[in-house]
């Protein structure tokens, strides 16, 4: 598959390879199909962004992406390594090369914002010194526009902006070739949004990372994405139909060829309405 180049001019340029590989990827629970026959690569540089109404499987897709749930049948390789086969040891390897942002943030409540943004390193840096921690902490935060003098204060007394801002700067603190966001957007006013939207791209901008953005904003997804895809709920397709409904570039999704792609970019309720009235009756 072509990449396809990105929105901004200024973001570093795709690196060659694919960093991501997923081939027939299935995931099944209690005998129900979450994911089914999904293909896809992810290039090294690029910027792919999963839609998709609730119950499509993005979450499921997401973590099958490195390495939190195994497939039911074919197999995702993260820089031609099949996750599935790796001892723990060696999963544990691969995801200090994987920086996540969850939805929430996640920071831990007893922690400072320091002793936050320091964990990965901590855990994962055993000989590097406390100067030099110092001096990354700062650095990172500075990096997602927040002042220094949040780093005596507890989660609970930032801002949800603020808290997420954190978790970028934690996400991003041991240099990963991947990056994961989960709903970057969620809960935050317009502006914010933005804000967040910008730091996605500013870290494109000075590190040579690769991005998989799962999000239900579309402005998200238009802004940041060099690529777009839409998963579509597996139990709602016909037997031969793919679950990805749109794989293409942002400015296609509005003259995508499937209606249900243009009515989940449009916020259109259409075909939906109609299907829920069936199910009742």
């Amino acid at each position: 598959m072509s990449d396809i180049s990105s929105n901004d001019e200024s973001v570093a340029p795709i690196r060659n390879g694919n960093l991501i590989e997923v081939d027939d990827l299935s995931v099944g629970f209690d005998g129900q199909w979450i994911l089914r026959d999904i293909d896809l690569k992810i290039a090294k540089g690029q910027t792919l962004s999963i839609i998709g109404e609730s119950g499509c499987g993005k979450t499921v897709f997401m973590k099958t992406l490195i390495g939190l749930v195994k497939p039911t049948q074919g197999s995702v390789k993260f820089d031609h390594q099949d996750l599935a086969k790796l001892t723990d040891a060696q999963l544990a390897m691969i995801r200090r090369r994987i920086g996540f942002v969850f939805q929430n943030a996640a920071l831990f409540d007893s922690m400072s914002i320091f002793d936050n943004v320091a964990f990965p390193i901590r855990q994962n840096e055993h000989d590097v010194g406390e100067d030099e921690v110092c001096d990354r902490v700062m650095q990172h935060l500075s990096e997602v526009g927040l002042p220094t003098d949040i780093t005596r204060r507890r989660p609970a007394e930032l801002s949800g902006g603020m808290r997420k801002r954190v978790g970028l700067a934690r996400a991003l603190i041991l240099k990963p070739e991947l990056v994961v966001y989960d709903e970057p957007t969620t809960g935050l006013d317009p502006i914010m949004s933005d804000v967040i939207n910008e730091l996605i791209l500013d870290t494109r901008r000075r590190y040579p990372v690769t991005s998989v953005v799962v999000t239900h904003d579309m402005h998200t997804a238009r802004k940041v994405s060099d690529r777009v895809l839409m998963l579509f709920p597996r139990r709602r397709l016909d037997i031969h139909e793919s679950q990805v409904l749109f794989d293409g570039s942002p400015s296609d999704l509005e003259h995508a060829e499937d209606r249900r792609v243009r009515q989940f970019v449009r916020g259109e309720a259409g075909d939906r309405i109609r299907e829920m009235a069936s199910e009742a009756s």
